[in-house]
């Protein structure tokens, strides 16, 4: 089968397979890398690499031939000094060799085919980002990306540079000498002489190709076997990977006929720009649905009345398939749900259910008495709800309240308190990262050490809602409620606790609002903004305004988007499912097409 054959007669797995990317940040559901079309890429690699990318033509001078001229040029160069004498390699044994190769190629060893430079040392105060005399440009790990990036260049002396061999040429091929697992090995080009003066830093090195394709040898150090014998052969610290120039010299590739090594490269850019079309076509495919998918379920969630919320529904289920085809996709539905839910749009009013004025007279009667009794402390009171802070019009039979007026909020235990002499614990305590939204993450619990006497004052309690109080922007205001058997579980200062003050309340309903859309968007809006982090402080939590239903269209609302919930996470798990079997068949295909 053709490289051609191979793409056209699989497309639909070269562009269905993709994977969902996780990433922080504002509005942020995530990315789709597009596993399918990189699996594309690295077998074009590896079919170049190994022979069968191209068809062999008879007539071209055989590789043992270029490899026999390529000895002769670096002797010559040795022989002017131009190049350091390398040290003899052994010769390849049969069962060394990666791969069966065509009968005009030739196995060798990189060291007989190239010069490795290892690049130069310098003390960190001689680095400056501006060009002056005496100083010559050098590249560093980070100018090695796909292609060499000339931009942010540091300058050094020129003292720094021991041999001409140190600076950069036309077709030198810069490799990541130095950095993470992931990333050593990584090669870029030199595609054109350099416009000034430039050597490398001594976490690179240059791979000098004599006689060889420059590109073909790039093709070669990116295929995918490459990559893994290089990572496998680095030496590993704490966080570094380094390959030297040892184990470089001894890696074995196969060297195609000159002739047939820049036809390789000419297939190889052919095929690369044609992923990049099919990247391009996904890319904005994607787009499209996710600009599709935000406008169908604005227009649900924009609706103001039950007629409008199903006539909405009714566009979205009937192209329910087509619209709900990615994780982000399927995220936005949960947050259109949870947003419908809270705004009284998701069941049906019912006249009979006791209005939710009712239910606040209790509640308030209720903090009265625990005021008195010195069960809770008596706060600050906080403004009337003016109608115009309304976040929505709420519907008949229901009322608005603020988290202070149907919870009791206390802070946590702050870190580092001073215990004065006091009979101590150690106890176990709930950070932001034990609180999810709408869940609680318990596989690491730290202890805190605490006062005997404030133990029972920060214990959480079953039902309480722990709410944080910041971190990047969408950890503020992250709510989950506490329903395990830990005792004690006490909770810190970046936590705070609310607690029911009737029996007969729903936490399941606060915490539901806390964690939709128009909470999330109140909490971000009057949080304190650092550069990376945000912060609420007790007041802005105890001034939240709370749309509070009749106790029973509680029970339904919180019922049905469990239910809903639950079909989305399935919906999520088919998707997942398939793009696995999906991202499967990639592999299988390319791990067929290669052997």
């Amino acid at each position: 089968m053709s490289a051609r054959e191979l793409i056209t007669d699989h497309l639909d797995l070269w562009t269905g397979a993709v994977t969902q990317k996780r990433s922080g940040g504002r509005g942020n559901n995530g990315k789709i890398e597009l596993t399918g079309i990189k699996k594309l890429r690295e077998l074009i690699l590896e079919l170049a690499v190994r022979g069968k990318l191209v068809e062999q033509d008879p007539s071209d001078e055989p590789a043992s031939v270029l490899l026999e001229r390529i000895a002769e040029e670096k002797a010559r160069l040795v022989k002017e000094g131009k190049v350091k004498k390398p040290k003899k390699l052994p010769e390849i044994d049969e069962g060394e060799t990666p791969f069966s190769i065509p009968h005009s190629w030739t196995f060798a060893k990189l060291g007989e085919a190239v010069e490795i430079v290892r690049g130069i040392t310098f003390p960190a105060s001689e680095k400056s980002s501006t060009p002056e005399p005496g100083r010559v440009a050098c590249l560093r790990t980070s100018n090695v990306q796909d292609k060499i990036e000339w931009n942010d260049l540091l300058y050094i002396r020129d003292s720094f540079v021991s041999k001409s061999s140190q600076y950069i040429q036309e077709h030198d091929i810069v490799m990541s000498m130095a950095n993470s697992r992931e990333l050593v090995g990584k090669v870029a080009i030199i595609d054109h002489e350099p416009s000034e003066p430039t050597t490398f830093g001594g976490f690179l090195g240059v791979i000098r190709p004599i006689l060889l394709h420059p590109r073909f040898l790039m093709a070669v150090l990116r295929a995918p076997h490459a990559r893994t014998i290089l990572i496998g052969s680095s030496s590993q610290t704490t966080n570094i990977a380094n390959i030297s120039i040892g184990k470089l010299n001894p890696f074995i590739l196969g060297i195609p006929p000159i002739e047939e090594q820049t036809r390789i490269v000419d297939k190889v850019d052919e095929l690369m720009a044609l992923c990049d079309r099919l990247e391009q076509q996904v890319g904005d495919q994607l787009e499209a649905h996710e600009v599709l998918v935000d406008t169908l379920l604005d227009a649900l969630t924009r609706s103001a009345d039950a007629a409008e919320v199903a006539e909405s529904w009714a566009c979205i289920a009937e192209h329910f398939d087509t619209l709900f085809t990615t994780e982000a996709s399927i995220d936005k539905l949960k947050q259109s749900i949870l947003q419908l839910a809270v705004m009284g749009r998701l069941v049906e009013q019912d006249p009979n259910d006791e209005p939710a004025s009712v239910l606040l007279e209790r509640i308030t009667e209720e903090k009265v008495r625990l005021v008195k009794e010195g069960k809770i402390r008596k706060q600050k009171p906080l403004p009337e709800i003016a109608h115009d802070e309304y976040p929505f019009e709420i519907p008949s039979g229901w009322a608005m309240s603020r988290m202070d007026d149907i919870t009791n909020i206390i802070s946590g235990i702050a870190k580092g308190k001073k215990l004065s002499g006091k009979k101590a614990v150690w106890v176990p305590y709930l950070r932001v990262a034990n609180v999810q939204r709408g869940a609680l993450d318990l596989s690491e619990v730290k202890e805190i050490e605490m006062a005997c006497d404030e133990v029972e004052k920060y214990t959480v309690e079953k039902r309480d809602l722990l709410i944080t109080e910041g971190g990047d922007w969408d950890k503020v205001g992250r709510t989950a409620i506490w329903n395990a058997d830990i005792k004690p579980m006490t909770h810190q200062n970046h936590v705070f606790r609310a607690r029911l003050i009737l029996g007969e309340q729903n936490e399941h309903w606060i915490e539901k609002y806390l964690n939709s859309g128009i909470a999330r968007e109140y909490f971000a809006n009057s949080s304190k903004q650092t550069t990376n982090l945000a912060s609420i402080n007790k007041t802005q939590l105890r001034s939240c305004i709370v749309p509070v239903p009749p106790l029973d269209e509680q029970q339904r609302i919180v019922d049905k988007v469990d239910e809903l919930m639950a079909l989305c996470d399935q919906l999520k798990n088919r998707l997942a499912e398939a793009g696995a079997t999906r991202t499967h068949l990639a592999e299988a295909v390319v791990e067929q097409a290669v052997n």
